[in-house]
């Protein structure tokens, strides 16, 4: 109890540092928070699972304020721990700090930094907290946007880049960590040290997809493109799973060749029962026109979606258009009249699951568990996971969309801190599935949960070779198996910019010298 004093008498000295006042005459805006409603609202996430509770919520309004915050738990005896908070989108707490201070980056109360838009240089410069959707908004006031996207749009820029952030773009433009130019980072020592490939590269690099490791980002200079003004959305569904990866490998590597006709965005999805040729993430295929599986699928009753865009700019382009999206579906060997095509504005394409969210939402569907399970997979044994989890552990149980898509490494700077399999091609799959109440067929936590667990040890045990992406281990040398050779050069760089573990000890890679204490209280 003595050291809990201690932290918080620590805290109380953080007020007098950054100017914030408790009393209600001479507050302006609140900077940190005690208060016990806004401790619970950042000891939750979306993955709904894991609930821990901060000492108390920072509100900053500026990188120096966050410096100062980091520069006092850095030089405290006591020490405290950590940790930045964008949109509360992580699945296993950690966002979440125990005892120590969370840092609400978005919708923070106080005065933020707006984007700036270089429309010469093509691109914008943001808050760490800034969510992506209002970068769009703010973007396609210029007739621009930025390239790589994830496919929900409400979570934090320094959320992103701390994981790296993908989706069907990922193959042509890279994640979204390949899209940034420049950095300011708030490092574990409090320093602000503005980062890029040739300044201060070892922490441009290690912040790259390092899970809040090594510091802070307030900042961010994204690169951006003329936007589009409309999508030509395509999905279409195969039985045979070598004709979907081929077809999959084959748009991906039109991206390579110059002069070529080609897709903006390429994804895909797997179907075990009929309730998900509609999904959540979007309803797509026409109530008119429903598609049974029985009724097409071989093979214990599997599907798979190929999901397909185009962008263009102008109706005046629709005859080009039509042309060429012709050319590459006939080149595609999909099941002839499962072809459904739809055309909306781009905004529209980008923000597609926010609009089922508020359909769930609205049911109270979305405030439940979320054990997900994001994994690359090498592209040599995506064939094996087919037959080992889809038509094996899974059968035709599922609660969610299931995602499969490939991507091209030669668009990922292995000097970042994400691990991704050492091969050419490799996939995401990512099981997005929710947790709802028992009862018969009912996906219940403990189910899903177990079928996770069944996956990972098939892939261990099948030596597949797979990678966590968005990872969560328990142990030490879980996490040192997962960077494999990446560890040492890990390790290196957290003794460099985070040397007392006080930055995201939620993600429990490390183990702070303090974790003892605050277990004591």
């Amino acid at each position: 109890m003595c050291t809990k004093l201690l932290l918080l008498a620590a805290i109380c000295r953080l007020l007098v540092i950054v100017g914030v006042s408790t009393g209600p005459k001479l507050q302006t805006h609140v900077e940190l928070t005690f208060n016990h409603t806004d401790i619970l609202s950042v000891s939750q996430d979306f993955g709904n699972m894991i609930s821990i509770l901060p000492a108390a919520v920072f509100h900053p309004s500026s990188t120096l304020e966050v410096s100062k915050l980091i520069k006092l738990a850095y030089e405290s005896q006591q020490g405290f721990t950590v940790s930045a908070r964008g949109h509360g989108h992580s699945i296993n707490g950690q966002a979440q700090v125990d005892n120590g201070i969370v840092v609400q980056m978005s919708g923070s109360h106080g005065k933020l930094p707006v984007p700036v838009v270089n429309e010469e240089l093509m691109y914008v410069d943001v808050w760490g907290g800034e969510l992506w959707i209002d970068v769009l908004k703010w973007t396609l006031k210029y007739g621009l946007a930025p390239k790589s996207w994830t496919d929900y749009l409400y979570l934090s820029v320094g959320g992103t880049i701390s994981n790296a952030g993908i989706s069907g773009q990922a193959f042509n433009h890279g994640p979204q960590i390949s899209n940034v130019h420049e950095i300011d980072v708030v490092t574990g020592k409090g320093e602000i040290l503005t980062c890029d490939e040739d300044k201060n590269s070892e922490l441009f690099h290690a912040v790259m997809g390092g899970l809040g490791q090594f510091g802070i980002v307030t900042r961010a200079r994204i690169a951006l493109e003329h936007s589009p003004h409309r999508v030509r959305w395509i999905r279409v569904l195969y039985s045979n799973f070598s004709g979907f990866i081929h077809d999959q490998e084959y748009l991906i590597s039109l991206h390579g060749q110059p002069n070529s006709k080609k897709f903006d965005y390429v994804e895909g999805f797997v179907i075990v029962d009929e309730g998900l040729t509609n999904n959540w993430r979007s309803s797509f295929f026409s109530p008119n026109n429903p598609i049974k599986i029985s009724s097409v699928a071989s093979g214990g009753n599997v599907l798979y979606c190929l999901e397909i865009a185009k962008n263009y700019y102008h109706h005046s382009d629709l005859e080009s258009i039509n042309k060429e999206v012709e050319a590459l579906l006939k080149k595609l060997n999909y099941i002839e009249a499962t072809e459904f095509t739809t055309d909306l504005p781009y905004m529209d394409f980008l923000n597609r699951v926010h609009k089922a969210e508020l359909k769930l939402r609205s049911k109270g569907l979305w405030h439940v568990p979320h054990p997900w399970l994001n994994l690359f997979v090498p592209k040599s044994r995506i064939e094996d996971f087919n037959k080992g989890v889809f038509k094996g552990i899974l059968g035709n149980n599922t609660s969610g969309p299931i995602l499969i898509y490939p991507m091209n490494k030669n668009k990922w700077d292995d000097e970042t801190s994400v691990v991704t399999p050492d091969e050419d091609v490799f996939y995401l799959v990512a099981f997005l599935r929710s947790a709802l109440h028992n009862g018969e067929n009912v996906a219940t936590l403990e189910r899903l949960k177990d079928e996770n667990r069944q996956v990972l040890n098939f892939c261990q045990e099948q030596n597949i070779g797979v990678k966590q992406y968005l990872p969560h281990y328990t142990t030490q040398q879980e996490w040192m198996d997962h960077f494999g050779e990446k560890w040492h050069q890990f390790y290196k760089r957290k003794m460099e910019f985070d040397p007392k573990h006080i930055l995201a000890t939620g993600q429990r890679i490390f183990e702070p010298s303090f974790n003892s204490m605050i277990r004591s209280w």
